[in-house]
């Protein structure tokens, strides 16, 4: 116990010390300050493609340690194959299932954006590229998308599936959630009401090799 109160008074005395020189000695504004480790303020800077002596490969740019994952990258540990789109709807939750109206404002702009373009403004399948002789993709309102998980949906997002490419280039993880949410409101919009299809829009049959 004394050892602790001697210690905490010596302590005591060496701040009171330092306060007072700072306050009786105030450093001339006009005089440099000591630099400690000048070769961390004055570091050898190298354009991206310029030569560098630093590296033995004499280059600038060097390619990443293997594994290494790219800062606010996140894996997705699953193949572009059928059975892995199966695992993904097993495993995989929409984090904004029960999200605020945010996330659904920003699932329809994705969708008017990237989707309406072949699968038209309501889901069935009648966008301007589909009614242009390409193959038309399957109804996002039919029974087999309802009863498609969204994680099965978000590996379709990622990887592709048939005639529809990868978006995970054009879409983050988080807008491709949201879209998965403005496509689960289009079905329960369409819910019970039988889809009727207009004289340009063509029938949605498993010849056209679509998907959602």
């Amino acid at each position: 116990m004394k050892s602790r109160v001697l210690l905490n008074t010596f302590l005591l005395v060496v701040f009171i010390v330092s306060v007072t020189l700072n306050w009786l000695g105030p450093p001339d504004p006009g005089r440099r300050n000591i630099e400690y480790f000048p070769n961390m303020a004055h570091s050898a800077r190298y354009a991206a493609f310029s030569p560098n002596p630093e590296f033995p490969d004499g280059k600038t740019l060097q390619q990443p340690e293997p594994g290494a994952i790219p800062r606010g990258y996140r894996p997705v540990h699953y193949k572009p194959t059928p059975e892995d789109a199966l695992r993904a709807g097993e495993e995989l939750q929409n984090p904004f299932a029960a999200a605020p109206a945010r996330h659904l404002d920003r699932g329809t702009f994705v969708f008017t954006t990237f989707c309406q373009a072949c699968h038209g403004a309501g889901g069935t399948g009648n966008g301007t590229v589909a009614l242009r002789r390409f193959p038309a993709p399957a109804s996002l309102v039919a029974v087999k998308a309802v009863k498609m998980k969204d994680g099965q949906m978000f590996h379709v997002l990622t990887y592709g599936q048939g005639n529809m490419p990868s978006y995970a280039t054009q879409l983050s993880p988080e807008d491709r959630w949201n879209v998965i949410l403005y496509v689960r409101s289009l079905q329960e919009q369409a819910a019970g009401q039988a889809p009727t299809l207009s004289p340009a829009q063509p029938a949605l049959t498993p010849s056209h090799g679509g998907q959602p």
